[in-house]
């Protein structure tokens, strides 16, 4: 075996198995440097919201854990990229870089940036897939544009067809020699005082293992029933895969190997899912400012209302709506919301209260454990109707409607909006218009333990029908 070893990048593929960086370096008979760089200073780049902070921790102490089992140590370091890969190389004598490519465009530019450098300074420097199906850059519709309608975009994804997992390595040799690694603590990822992470800590398990697992669980108990309980909150109905997504944990070639064999009504409605997510990229990576610009500037005319106290209570779930209200409280408490449900807060926050979508999106950002630069603006967009393929301007989800239909027991309201425990599932979701009898012998006290509207829905509504109306959208 050759000395010099291979430096592997990891940075959003917190993986051991289909992980052709790490296979490929393993099967070229090098020992290997792991190594890991949370850069925080690249140019144009998001920081991370502080739940997609708290899972990077929990992750990177899962992967780090996975790695030493194969006789590898992950190497820890905070700063410049560039820096310290160059002095990685200059302590260890590597003369090969690997890494699985990114796709944001800050990263896209900073790695471009690496490979050349690297390859001047004579050193092998190889990127690979893994993070997503398809390469943006590669696939175009029969014009030579990218695609801005999601069906045709399914369809000719449909048509390639997905590469197969690669193994897990039984074994890794490391470098022998000694490298400065800091320790996960000094990275401040996870919140102190106060620890508001108890309730993410109670729903998830980050790390590969954590992945497998959920998959497992989809697969074995959720599948069939998916293509209609992925709409009610109120049940375990969807695959709870897309934390694990963000940071790489699993990839999507896993994913759709799992599915190759599988016909269940179920199954092709999830692969529509996993095709939305490649969607969004496709759309990130042809326009690089999607969560801060409009992809339809016809809306750039739309009127937004600064509604600083209206933002306040639909982040803390005050609303008086009881379906929103419960969304918002299952994203504090968790870090996740229910899909049907971040459609319908979205909608509220949009269309009812007439405040610009950027500012739902940024709240999303910073509270979602599966905060995706792609998936989070493009849904928002398509809610607002901004966005490509997006929603008409004339959807506004009632939201009373909207919890009857996808939460008619009131399971979900219930869980997550205890004041109204005690109500009958008939003014569940509409309890400000239950009889002020009913609703001091349930306990609930309108205005007091449990907001009354915060607007009404049909005026909102008349109102956002009128504010779209002088885009040229609408």
């Amino acid at each position: 075996m050759r000395p010099d070893p291979i430096i592997v990048l990891f940075r959003n593929d917190l993986r051991i198995s289909d992980n052709r960086a790490l296979s490929s370096a393993v099967d070229a008979g090098r020992p290997l440097v792991t190594l890991f760089i949370f850069d925080e200073g690249l140019q144009d780049a998001r920081p991370a919201g502080a739940a997609s902070r708290w899972w990077l921790h929990h992750s990177l102490l899962a992967l780090s854990n996975a790695l030493e089992k194969l006789g590898a140590n992950l190497v820890l370091r905070q700063g410049s990229t560039p820096e310290i890969v160059a002095e990685t190389v200059r302590v260890t004598g590597a003369d090969a870089v690997f890494w699985n490519r990114r796709y944001s465009p800050p990263d896209i530019a900073a790695d471009t940036i690496l490979k050349s450098t690297l390859r001047a300074n004579g050193l092998k420097a190889e990127s690979f897939d893994g993070f997503l199906l398809h390469e943006p850059s590669q696939l175009s519709t029969r014009s030579g544009d990218f695609y801005k309608v999601f069906t045709p975009f399914y369809n000719r994804l449909s048509e390639i067809d997905p590469r197969d997992p690669v193994d897990m390595p039984s074994q890794i040799t490391a470098w022998k020699g000694t490298l400065r690694s800091e320790n996960l603590d000094d990275f401040n990822l996870l919140p102190k005082e106060p620890n508001w992470s108890s309730g993410l800590a109670e729903r998830w398990h980050p790390g590969e293992a954590g992945a497998k697992d959920r998959l497992q669980l989809f697969l074995e108990e959720r599948l069939d029933s998916y293509a209609d309980d992925r709409n009610v909150p109120g049940v375990e109905g969807t695959s709870g895969l897309s934390p694990h997504l963000a940071r790489g944990e699993i990839s999507p070639f896993q994913i759709m190997a799992a599915l190759r064999h599988r016909r269940a009504k179920g199954a092709e409605t999830f692969r529509k899912e996993i095709s939305w997510r490649e969607f969004s990229y496709h759309l990130l990576f042809n326009r690089p400012k999607l969560h801060l610009e409009n992809f339809r500037p016809e809306f750039d005319s739309l009127n937004w209302r600064s509604a600083p106290s209206a933002l306040k209570a639909w982040q803390r779930g005050r609303t008086g709506y009881p379906i929103v209200d419960a969304g918002m409280r299952e994203l504090w408490q968790t870090g996740w919301m229910h899909n049907r449900v971040r459609m319908i807060t979205a909608s509220f926050l949009i269309k009812d209260l007439l405040v610009d979508w950027r500012d739902g999106e940024e709240w999303f950002w910073g509270t979602l454990v599966d905060a995706d630069p792609a998936n989070n603006a493009a849904s928002w967009q398509w809610v607002a109707g901004s966005g490509a393929d997006a929603a008409p301007y004339f959807r506004i989800f009632n939201p009373i409607l909207q919890g009857e239909k996808f939460d008619p027991e009131g399971a979900y309201v219930r869980r997550y909006v205890p004041e109204l425990t005690r109500l009958p599932n008939r003014y569940v979701h509409r309890p400000f218009e239950a009889p002020a009898s009913l609703l001091a012998e349930c306990g609930v006290t309108l205005g007091e333990n449990y907001p009354s509207p915060l607007i009404d829905h049909a005026a909102a509504r008349e109102r956002a029908l009128e504010a779209y109306k002088y885009t040229r959208g609408g």
